[in-house]
């Protein structure tokens, strides 16, 4: 597996990591834990060294798998997860509101090292921002776990231009995690130069379109009510009908590549910035070895202007989020 560095922070991962988020949460009921630690192993072996987690899934849930998948071979695995949310198990959502002042963001981190069964965080991301709390004081409090041995870097997650600034000015920030994708594009004009400025890497989730991009789905798709896909206006019969040009053109692309559309979507990940990192989440071994052998095929410049100039053709149809959701991004 090729290695790639977020920005200039030193810090060094696999070109394409997993989130493990769908194994426990969001994506339908929890998958079977021993299977779930079997295909993090698998990860490994094929070359993945980059797991991302955070508390909020679960919530809990999914710290405590990596944990148990991780623990026994530390040395081999990079760990992100997040803080910047008040837990609230009996909330369908598994949270209750933002939380990032400095005490909270200590005492989640030293929950999140016992869940992690491990003694430090390779990355600890501000999930989202919150409002209420200087993001100086929130980099202020990293760093102090930093100083303290618990943490390496320090991330942030779906914020704007200035809070990156910011944030960067008091504690360098070593990657932001952003949905990034050929249908999720809002930064390339804002963020991305901020970032290459800074030498921050960018960390891409969703790279895959919820799974969207990998043509497996289309407008007669049912959704589990436990799959938050079922909310998501982009995820409608008729935004998933007008939205599967998309996928007809990396289809057509992939063919011709002779690879599949979620291998053409992840490659064109891939291939914007080398200091981009995408993240792709999956629960089965065969998906999993389809996303890492994107990694070896090889746009090239006339390829991504023919690619970037029929995305630009095509209208996507429906928000990210539903509004409220909306609201915690971009500040």
């Amino acid at each position: 597996m090729k290695t790639r560095e977020l920005g200039m922070s030193g810090l060094k991962v696999s070109a394409i990591g997993l989130g493990c988020m769908g194994m426990s949460f969001a994506y339908g009921p929890p998958k079977d834990e021993n299977e779930m630690i079997k295909l993090i192993h698998q990860a490994l072996d094929l070359g993945i060294n980059f797991f991302d987690t955070a508390e909020v899934y679960g919530p809990f849930i999914n710290e405590e798998l990596v944990g148990k998948a991780l623990s026994p071979v530390r040395d081999r695995a990079i760990i992100a997860t997040k803080f910047g949310f008040d837990i609230n198990p009996d909330s369908s959502a598994g949270w209750q509101g933002l939380n990032s002042k400095p005490e909270h963001i200590k005492k989640v981190c030293d929950a999140s090292l016992k869940r992690l069964k491990t003694d430090v965080i390779d990355l600890f991301y501000q999930h989202r921002v919150d409002p209420d709390v200087p993001i100086e004081d929130v980099a202020g409090a990293v760093q102090d776990l930093i100083k303290e041995g618990k943490v390496k870097y320090f991330g942030l997650s779906e914020a704007g231009v200035e809070t990156i600034r910011r944030a960067h000015a008091v504690q360098p920030v070593a990657a932001l995690q952003n949905e990034y994708s050929m249908w999720t594009r809002k930064h390339e004009k804002d963020v991305f130069p901020v970032l290459e400025a800074l030498g921050i890497g960018l960390v891409a989730y969703s790279p895959l379109g919820k799974g969207f991009l990998t043509g497996k789905m289309d407008e007669n798709t049912e959704f589990d009510s436990s799959d938050f896909r079922s909310k998501l206006p982009r995820f409608t019969p008729e935004a998933m009908k007008a939205n599967k040009a998309l996928v007809d053109l990396i289809t057509e692309i992939g063919k011709q590549k002779g690879a599949t559309p979620a291998q053409i979507a992840l490659a064109w990940v891939l291939a914007q910035r080398d200091w981009i990192v995408p993240i792709p989440g999956t629960t089965k071994l065969n998906r999993l070895k389809e996303n890492v052998e994107a990694v070896n095929i090889e746009l090239s410049k006339s390829d991504l202007e023919e690619i970037n100039n029929a995305i630009s053709e095509i209208e996507i149809i429906g928000n990210r989020y539903p509004e409220e959701m909306e609201k915690l991004t971009g500040n």
